[in-house]
């Protein structure tokens, strides 16, 4: 359901249908709680926020003046506060975090005319910095409003806020660590899920083989003939080196991304151990289901063999969706202006 519902969004954009349809992609997996995220990248990160309906800091005497809604750095020593929820905005453990405090969700164009914001009632939400969250289209304000006006009333469900996670990444952790991100990725470049072979002359691994030539060597191709370079691929436990043009050729595809775009690239590739695959659904090579075959590729032809694990491969499968889903929404929705 999530595949066909995200697909949908990134071929038709104008579908009048939008938030109804991502409030039910978000319900669907509510139920399913999502394997711990492994980190992105080096560098600071916005993994947990303060949300708060006061705006004010028992250390101060300055209240909510302006009715917005801040989402607070956490702090070393955290007080309790009756109007703010401290939440990751991650896929963690999907625990049910404080109350929901809001009413009516809303869109509007921001202030200054550039952007839309999120209203929780009649506040401003806002990031980290202070700053209102802001985005570039009217498409990705309704969607992350549709994620918040999801919520229940008996609490807020950070894992089904992926599109939320995801822009305040791009608007708080992508500027201040750009090159660390870039640097991150490419460090790993030379290990892609890609390049690495199965031995074919073995009998444990040759359906693995040749299945990887079938799935996995049209994106190869793909590669070449878009960057000029040829891969390599090996078998080697230690991995293999790619030629520096296609290594610098990536490197700078990546430099001329923009926030949102880095951020949805580096979000795909740590759930795919790929930047490839990343890249070609970046590029547009690749959709969403054909990314999931090629990431599971050799995980799949296990489970047909030996049986799928119930509560084991069943709920990575759903998380690795969820993850690979909502980056590809996020980078659609984000382009729609």
């Amino acid at each position: 359901m999530a595949n066909s519902l995200t697909n949908r969004t990134l071929t038709s954009f104008r579908n009048p249908n939008l938030l109804k349809s991502l409030s039910s992609w978000s319900r669907r997996f509510n139920s399913v709680p999502a394997a711990a995220e492994q980190p992105q990248s080096d560098g600071p990160s916005s993994s947990s926020f303060t949300f708060s309906s006061d705006g004010a800091d028992r250390n101060t005497d300055h209240g909510n003046r302006d009715g917005s809604i801040y989402i607070k750095a956490p702090k070393s020593n955290p007080r309790s506060e009756e109007k703010s929820v401290t939440m990751p905005t991650s896929f963690m453990t999907g625990s049910i975090v404080g109350r929901r405090f809001y009413q009516k969700v809303t869109t509007r164009e921001a202030d200054d005319g550039n952007g839309w914001t999120v209203m929780l009632d009649y506040r401003t939400l806002k990031t980290p910095s202070k700053r209102p969250l802001k985005v570039r289209s009217s498409a990705l304000a309704k969607a992350i409003a549709a994620e918040w006006e999801y919520q229940q009333t008996d609490g807020i469900r950070p894992f089904t806020m992926p599109l939320m996670r995801l822009a305040c990444t791009a608007l708080e952790r992508v500027p201040l660590t750009r090159p660390k991100i870039i640097e991150n990725l490419m460090r790993k470049f030379n290990q892609d899920l890609v390049f690495c072979r199965a031995p074919e002359d073995n009998v444990l691994t040759s359906d693995v083989h040749a299945k990887q030539v079938e799935k996995i060597d049209p994106v190869l191709d793909w590669l070449e003939s878009e960057f000029g370079f040829k891969p390599v691929v090996y078998s080697s436990f230690f991995s293999g080196k790619q030629e520096d043009g296609l290594v610098k050729a990536i490197e700078d595809l990546l430099k001329k991304t923009d926030d949102c775009e880095l951020a949805a690239i580096d979000a795909i590739a740590a759930a795919a151990h790929s930047l490839v695959i990343a890249v070609g659904m970046f590029r547009g090579k690749l959709q969403i289901e054909e990314a999931i075959e090629l990431i599971r590729l050799e995980e799949d032809l296990q489970v047909d063999k030996w049986g799928l694990v119930e509560g084991g491969h069943d709920v990575d499968i759903a998380d690795l969706r969820v993850q690979i889903s909502s980056a590809a929404v996020f980078l659609g929705l984000s382009r729609w202006i």
